[in-house]
């Protein structure tokens, strides 16, 4: 059985596809930096014993879905998992963001897997039991003022992570939706974040492998929503009994403060 991880070349997606090797997957890996797959294609061979194929390709460009299905299904026709990670986010307002910039954000964070996964459930339905997860994050519980169109996004993926559950219960294919807090990755420097915000977040940050350790298990337990961490557990919850205005409140006082 094969799994495919866009987004796979380091950070979350990176420790996601050694995790589901360990479990016995070949791997499909899918970013835009050639090297790094391979360097982790080679590892997952070396460590694991398993395949991993790798595809360097910028996935927020239009034709990004159809090009890795297409490349997908001519590897395998056992694919069983599908992981849409990749993504990033940029800090500031939305006002002084270049709307480009942006518009290439909401392309990778919800267009591409919105795509994909349309494109390879048809492949996912020819195995007996499949899993699709779709990586949020802990903003999608609340509007983050500074991470606007961000939090937008992945609010947007878990809202189609749940109802696209809802709509293949039965179908042999249980989706999930992954939403970590703070993570020891790249996001931060992605993002545009300055040092002393970089500084606060890593105070209760979790690693990448701790995350996908808690995802992969959660993925395969069949769970609806994964939120790694007591921490950040806590906080998506009480967005639920919280007034908005006070949860935006503290949210504004956390990332806008270093504006």
């Amino acid at each position: 059985m094969y799994a495919l991880v866009t987004g796979a070349s380091r950070g979350i997606g990176r420790a996601i596809a050694i995790q589901l090797a360990q479990r016995g997957y070949d791997l499909l890996l899918v970013a835009r930096s050639e090297d790094q797959l391979t360097a982790l294609a080679q590892e997952i061979g070396t460590k694991y014993q398993h395949q991993a194929k790798v595809l360097a390709l910028d996935l927020a460009a239009p034709n990004a879905a159809a090009a890795v299905a297409a490349w997908a299904t001519a590897q395998t026709n056992q694919l069983a998992v599908l992981v849409n990670n990749a993504g990033y986010g940029l800090w500031g307002r939305f006002e002084q963001l270049s709307l480009p910039e942006q518009q290439n954000m909401l392309q990778l964070n919800m267009h591409l897997p919105v795509a994909l996964t349309h494109a390879l459930l048809p492949a996912l339905h020819q195995v007996p039991k499949a899993y699709v997860l779709n990586v949020a994050s802990t903003a999608a519980y609340q509007a983050v003022p500074s991470l606007t169109l961000y939090a937008a996004s992945k609010a947007f993926l878990l809202s189609f992570s749940r109802g696209l559950r809802y709509e293949l219960k039965g179908a042999g294919v249980s989706v999930s939706c992954l939403s970590p807090g703070a993570t020891t990755t790249s996001f931060a420097d992605r993002a545009g974040m300055g040092a002393e915000l970089q500084a606060t977040a890593n105070k209760v940050s979790m690693t990448a492998e701790a995350v996908a350790a808690a995802a992969v298990a959660g993925l395969l337990a069949g769970e609806a929503e994964i939120i790694p961490g007591v921490l950040n557990k806590v906080s998506a919850g009480l967005t639920s009994v919280v007034p908005k205005g006070i949860v935006e409140k503290i949210a504004a006082g956390i990332y806008e403060k270093y504006l």
